[in-house]
């Protein structure tokens, strides 16, 4: 029987990509145009499109609008539905549904969650143990039944393990409902917390708990609050309240239980405030106060905070405090010390030894370093060019065994436990992958791609070995490149539906991340925004002129942020793609950073810059998409988004795709797709998800001509 996989080749068995055109719905949705003027002090500006913006998601015009332009979504994928049906089968085919994670322990019991045979969500279960029976203490299966849209955003067990406090979220807002379950009985009590974040954390007597409400119009979180168990919600006291809006929340209970600790957060400066959770009168102390440009996070052991820095360390240092010294930062202990080379991301702290997640060299390693002697260092060692070691989940700081993930792009994430004092390793887990994967056969490469300024930009490949550099490989480029967000070269079984097509696989390390240090970042935001853009480019230009891939065979893809950089380079060099997928994206930057009452707009004043100042101003009109459409050609388009979105609201990319449908001269496919009953992760469950990645490929692939079986 043939090989569907050797069938379907690149776009095969179907219509060749001027057929597709042919047979594309001869009307687009055309939206209407409404005069609207965006005032500024800087400047008004025409917004015919702004209409489209309806907060209450109900306005039946804006709706009609939306389900039109599915309609010719669906009308265009129609004619490569058969494509898109066998590459979902494909990509759900490697994946082992009735999967589960490695349990950790923590006190009495072992915790972990696993998956049912054909279940789109989860089932979070623990073992005694000493030994005896599975106790399910969440199946999310069950509790998503009849649900648009199902998630869990946190959970948090009480310290007599006999309680579960979790967090629903059940439109895709992000906006939760927080319960609590008795593990005794499996029954949820009578009261449900309501407009809250997924923060939890829990008293030292398990009576109480902490958590953040949110402002229902900005959906920032704005006060911790102390419920105790039983009481109404209307008397659950106020702890703290957050005054500044550009500062997000957190509040959780520390690694060795002992304290409550609230995250303050913005771009450049944090503020973590701590009460021991056996304290049921006290107030929340800082650790030392917030300042600008200063940042840092603690983690508690013995009698002494850790702390990791930025404080004269751009890349990072950690320094130490006794819990009686708190409160002011020039009573801090150094540590470890900073290195212009080295990236501290974060760490953990164990009895005996403090371990360190680190960059260098753009690659994540875990560093392992004994109290008795610091300079005593080891790393998890690879022999991989590009490869991802992180710290896992290790709930008990006094065991001597280091739980570890290490992955990368040919590699699934491997779950390892090392003995830290002996060096003993042993292999817990490796993601199961099906369908025949054998990942010999790919081949992972890491190269260095020259920005217009010389810089130099890590890539990371992933491609079949034997693959002929001879300029005739698609390409699949990815990239974010905002928030100091770095994208790690992970194993994505999903992208070897195009690997395996003949694909070449490339992550962009671009600035805007932090892969190369704290510096990385900085020249990749506010007013050094643009080199994010132009280092995808030219990282694109690398590859074409390497022969890694033809230039009329170029796809690119990005969400969130990395939508705004789909949409600044369909701008600023749509020549150079025949095809870009945009997610979720970030595209009508001015307008959205004028509107402090749009959610989360203020945190994102230090990222992008506040276009209440004119230098801002302008060089945030310079590059953002929505504004910058021009009458050019562009490549082939796909959008999504989701109805309830509250990070990047829905009428953000509504507006892209109709200001790009009347100003464009091309007549290569424009495709918008907004999921009605989801928010800015997409659909809640695991096999939706995935269906959706084979609709972007399926889109993809539908744009190439057909070629020979591979």
């Amino acid at each position: 029987m043939p090989n569907p996989v050797r069938i379907l080749s690149y776009g095969v068995a179907m219509l060749t990509s001027v057929q597709l055109m042919a047979a594309m719905p001869s009307s687009a949705p055309i939206a209407a145009v409404k005069p609207y003027v965006v005032k500024s002090e800087h400047g008004d500006r025409q917004d015919p499109y702004y209409w489209l913006r309806d907060d209450k998601r109900q306005a039946p015009e804006v709706l009609a609008y939306l389900n039109a332009e599915n309609q010719y979504y669906q009308q265009y994928a129609d004619h490569y539905k058969a494509l898109n049906n066998s590459l979902a089968d494909e990509i759900i085919g490697r994946v082992k549904q009735d999967d589960s994670t490695v349990p950790a322990v923590k006190g009495d019991y072992s915790y972990y969650t696993r998956f049912e045979q054909g279940k789109e969500y989860p089932i979070y279960a623990r073992k005694p143990k000493a030994g005896g029976a599975e106790q399910v203490m969440l199946d999310v299966n069950s509790m998503a039944e009849g649900k648009d849209f199902y998630q869990i955003g946190n959970f948090q067990v009480s310290p007599n393990q006999q309680l579960l406090a979790y967090a629903e979220d059940t439109t895709g807002r992000r906006n939760y409902n927080l319960k609590v379950r008795d593990l005794r009985t499996g029954k949820d009590s009578a009261t449900t917390i309501t407009g809250a974040e997924a923060s939890i954390a829990w008293s030292a007597d398990n009576s109480q708990l902490f958590y953040i409400e949110k402002d229902p119009q900005t959906l920032l979180g704005t006060k911790v609050r102390r419920h105790t168990l039983g009481q109404d919600v209307v008397k659950d006291e106020v702890l703290y309240e957050e005054k500044d809006s550009s500062f997000y929340m957190g509040v959780a209970n520390s690694a060795d239980d002992k304290f409550v600790v609230i995250w303050l957060g913005s771009t450049v400066s944090n503020e973590m405030l701590v009460l021991k959770s056996d304290d049921k009168s006290g107030k929340f102390t800082s650790i030392a106060p917030r300042q600008r440009d200063f940042k840092y996070e603690v983690e508690h052991i013995d009698n002494r905070w850790v702390i990791l820095t930025d404080w004269d360390a751009p890349n990072y240092r950690l320094m130490t405090v006794n819990d009686d010294q708190i409160g002011d930062r020039s009573r801090w202990q150094p540590l470890l010390a900073h290195n212009p080379d080295v990236f501290i991301d974060s760490f953990q702290l164990f009895t005996d030894y403090l371990v360190i997640n680190e960059r260098s060299n753009g690659l994540d390693r875990v560093r392992l370093m004994p109290w008795a002697d610091l300079t005593k260092a080891q790393y998890v060692a690879s022999d991989e060019a590009a490869y991802v070691a992180k710290t896992d989940n290790n709930p008990e700081q006094n065991s001597l065994w280091l739980r570890y993930r290490y992955t990368s792009l040919t590699t699934p994430s491997s779950v390892y436990e090392m003995h830290m004092k002996t060096g003993e390793k042993r292999l817990l887990k490796e993601q199961e992958v099906l369908g025949g994967f054998d990942k010999n056969n790919y081949q992972t490469e890491r190269v260095w791609a020259t920005a217009q300024d010389g810089t130099q930009i890590p890539v990371s490949l992933l491609y079949k070995k034997g693959l002929k550099k001879d300029g005739t490989a698609p390409l699949y480029q990815y990239a974010y490149g905002s928030y100091g967000i770095s994208s790690s070269p992970s194993f994505r079984s999903t992208v070897l539906s195009l690997v395996d097509r003949g694909f070449v696989y490339a992550i962009a390390h671009i600035r805007g991340g932090q892969e190369m240090g704290r510096a990385w970042y900085e020249n990749g935001k506010l007013l050094k925004k643009i080199n994010t853009f132009t280092d995808f480019i030219d990282v694109t230009d690398y590859l074409v002129a390497e022969k890694y891939a033809a230039k009329d065979k170029v796809f690119a893809m990005g969400g969130s942020a990395g939508g705004l950089l789909m949409g600044a380079i369909a701008n600023m060099a749509p020549e150079k793609y025949r095809g870009l997928v945009a997610h979720v994206p970030f595209v009508d930057v001015v307008t959205t950073m004028l509107d402090e009452s749009i959610p989360l707009t203020t945190n994102e004043f230090d990222e992008w810059g506040n276009p209440k100042q004119k230098a801002y101003y302008d060089y945030m009109l310079s590059y953002s998409p929505y504004d910058q459409v021009k009458k050019q050609a562009y490549p082939a388009i796909l959008v999504t988004t989701g109805l309830h979105d509250s990070q990047v609201q829905y009428f953000e990319p509504a507006k892209w795709v109709a200001k790009l449908r009347t100003i464009k001269t091309d007549q290569q496919p424009l495709l918008f797709r907004t999921t009605m009953e989801a928010g800015h992760g997409g659909k809640s469950g695991r096999f939706s998800r995935l269906i959706e990645v084979a609709d972007e490929y399926a889109f993809i692939l539908s744009l190439l001509p057909a070629t020979p079986a591979l």
